[in-house]
């Protein structure tokens, strides 16, 4: 078994990404784009590559397809540091999942072909794999609807073995927000929303009601707000963190990287409030490439951003 600090269990794809795009789209009109980037997408892969990028030994389980996007994919994952050996292809003929996001300057179309991730069910988890590492993080929970009924069980399983455990929702297609994961909060850590997931989640209208709502489910509740920043909360402390202007390139992943920034730094030892500034410059650190990954691949731009916007800080 590799040695394991964070255990990543969920979705890998490639994201398309079109820049440039006018602001009314028109059936049967040809488009023309100014740019174009494919690169490693999906929450779960692009927070397991940055947080390895961090510093954090990450490994991956996962299902791809026998395609080049899939290997397009495991390729970037390796690259970067994580461990891919529990990362299985099907054995049917479906693809790997793709995201192709349409950006325009005030908005994002995000169209997603599942693939795989819609087949990646409990039983192709290699369990002796994810409870070898100290940290448990599962995202996308909504796209994943093979897996999905089992994700209380799996956290159980790993809050067992002794692991702390994460989870970021993402969006639900659907839009039904479905009580199920009211059942599995109880057994997360740290649990990752945006602020439009955590009103739909908790069913309230405003943030703080919201809030209070989720953290008497979970201990630590962290909340991305964009370019507000973020918000954490654990037990009866709260904590804001306000909006880094980096004059933004790309926000693709920036959620993610956020993420990955609060898990590094809670693994190392330090507590909510200190998580909550390093995930929102993690986050802000992002969105100054394009795609989800490719700040995160720079490690020297990497370094001198963390320590200009930490030195500031203080």
């Amino acid at each position: 078994m590799p040695a394991l600090d964070v255990c990543v269990v969920g979705e890998i794809n490639c994201d398309l990404i079109l820049y440039g795009l006018p602001k009314a789209l028109e059936p049967e009109r040809e488009t023309i784009a100014e740019g174009f980037r494919l690169t490693l997408g999906s929450s779960s892969a692009i927070f397991a590559h940055n947080l390895c990028a961090l510093g954090t030994r990450t490994g991956m389980i996962s299902k791809i397809g026998n395609d080049p996007l899939g290997q397009v994919a495991v390729t970037r994952l390796r690259e970067g540091g994580v461990d891919v050996s529990a990362v299985r292809k099907s054995a049917k003929d479906t693809s790997t999942g793709v995201t192709i996001i349409l950006a325009q300057t005030a908005q994002r179309y995000i169209l997603t072909y599942p693939g795989t991730m819609a087949e990646f069910r409990y039983e192709d988890i290699d369990r002796e794999y994810a409870f070898s590492a100290r940290h448990l993080h599962l995202s996308s929970f909504y796209l994943q609807p093979a897996l999905r009924p089992q994700v209380g069980r799996l956290f159980r399983e790993a809050k067992e073995s002794g692991l702390t455990t994460s989870l970021d929702t993402n969006d639900d297609p659907e839009g039904r927000w479905a009580n199920d994961l009211l059942e599995v909060l109880p057994l997360v850590d740290i649990f990752l929303p945006n602020e439009r997931e955590a009103l739909a989640i908790a069913q309230c209208s405003e943030l703080a009601d919201a809030v209070q709502r989720l953290a008497g489910l979970s201990p630590i509740v962290a909340v991305k707000l964009g370019a507000r920043g973020a918000i954490a909360r654990e037990g009866e402390n709260k904590w804001h963190c306000p909006g880094i202007d980096v004059g933004v390139v790309d926000p693709v992943g920036a959620g993610d990287s956020f993420d990955a920034g609060f898990i590094h730094k809670f693994l190392a030892g330090a507590g909510a409030e200190e998580c909550l500034r390093f995930a929102n410059v993690a986050g802000a650190f992002s969105t100054t490439r394009h795609g989800g990954t490719e700040a995160f691949r720079d490690p020297v731009a990497m370094k001198e951003f963390f320590h200009g916007q930490l030195d500031a800080d203080r």
